[in-house]
């Protein structure tokens, strides 16, 4: 009896070893259709013939041969598995997505290159200046970020202020060449990024090639470490988390009986609150007396500083008359992000299990991932309440003592 399409697969499964690299699905024509990396190309094989998700099954039973690239360790495998997206492209990779929610490693095109985490959405803006180099589309921001850690212990670079005179922090612990220093030539240090460019083009035998005189780097290369991705070593047809993965900017207003009025913008990027890029308005305009007046006019100047990265998601305080407000600002400018809001319960508390999440502009799987970052939304709320009340207070204390 002949065999059914999915024995034969699972039979070619067999074949597959229990080692790391990149393996493929492909149709009837030999067309790749998904591409995936796994710390065990065996395991990971196996589990898509033991699951329940459609997603995953339709991927299977589309599918009339499978294929594997074993790699020397994991990392190698992450830098491929990119390098093939970007030259097949294949279906179940981008389905539902677009060249916007993927992340791209670029390296600025300067005296002294450092290498950037760029999203889709933001690529244009760095890929028209002549000599910078691309690299990706990678799926996950937490997965390159950690592949970038891994590789900087072996090719060190700057992420510090040219020649401050003064060492920066990951030259004290060895992950700066010492560009702050000037410890390192313009020459010596480009050659240390053609070394790393080299490492994220897959091209290994060019890169042992350049590094023969350099031991200490070859014997880390064959000793790399890369434990730290195995939990990012699984099937990529799972439900991509932009949430966590996203940059999150939260507004609140502040003033004291509509004097002192104060508008607050915080910033998360992968869940993590980013100081640096927190900003503060003065409200400005005649709406004192109206909070989503004040808001409307904090949103329009925020959005007027085209210098600053659109955020993947706005998050306001306050419930669905505020987020149709920031929706309505965003239309008039022709741009469409998830806007979500969170209805207070009556206090500012991580545990109030009360507040109402509201959002615009997600499918229900979007809404979905929503409700299950309620905690996160808290954080951001939290947060954007705390910085506000203590710009208003401090305008307040200057009125005051003036």
């Amino acid at each position: 009896m002949a065999l059914t399409k999915r024995e034969r697969l699972k039979n070619q499964a067999k074949g597959f070893v229990d080692e790391p690299g990149v393996y493929f699905w492909k149709d009837k024509k030999g067309k790749i259709l998904y591409v995936g990396r796994a710390g065990s190309l065996k395991k990971r094989i196996a589990s898509y013939f033991n699951t329940q998700d459609t997603r995953i099954m339709e991927l299977v039973s589309s599918s009339s041969s499978l294929d594997f690239t074993q790699t020397g360790n994991l990392l190698e495998a992450v830098i491929l598995e990119a390098n093939l997206i970007k030259k097949h492209w294949p279906k179940y990779n981008v389905k539902d997505k677009d060249n916007k929610s993927f992340v791209y490693l670029v390296f600025t095109n300067e005296d002294y290159p450092k290498p950037i985490i760029v999203r889709g959405r933001d690529l244009e803006r760095y890929t028209l200046k002549k000599g910078v180099s691309v690299f990706g589309p990678y799926q996950s921001y937490h997965l390159l970020k950690k592949a970038l850690d891994i590789v900087r212990r072996i090719f060190p670079y700057r992420t510090c202020t040219l020649n401050s005179g003064k060492p920066c922090f990951h030259y004290q612990i060895g992950l700066c060449p010492g560009v702050c220093t000037g410890d390192i030539s313009k020459v010596e240090y480009k050659e240390r990024i053609k070394e790393l460019t080299l490492f994220f083009k897959g091209d290994k035998k060019r890169l042992l090639k350049k590094l023969q005189k350099n031991t200490k780097a070859t014997e880390a290369l064959s000793h790399i470490r890369d434990v730290a991705l195995l939990s990012d070593s699984g099937s990529l047809l799972t439900k991509k988390d932009f949430i966590h993965e996203g940059r999150i900017e939260g507004y609140d207003i502040s003033h004291s009986f509509s004097k002192n009025p104060v508008g607050a913008m915080v910033v998360f990027e992968n869940a993590e609150p980013d100081v640096s890029q927190y900003r503060l308005f003065n409200i400005k305009g005649e709406n004192t007396q109206d909070d989503l007046g004040m808001l409307k006019e904090v949103l329009i100047r925020r959005l007027n500083h085209l210098e600053w990265k659109l955020p993947d998601i706005i998050f306001v305080d306050g419930g669905l008359n505020q987020v149709k407000l920031v929706n309505q600002v965003l239309k008039e400018r022709n741009i469409v992000i998830p806007v979500v809001g969170l209805s207070k319960s009556g206090v500012h508390s991580a545990s109030s299990s009360a507040d109402k999440l509201v959002a615009v502009n997600l499918k229900k799987t979007g809404k979905e991932l929503i409700q299950d970052s309620k905690k996160l939304f808290q954080q951001v709320r939290n947060e954007a309440h705390r910085f506000a009340i203590s710009a208003s207070k401090r305008q307040r204390k200057k009125k005051f003592i003036g």
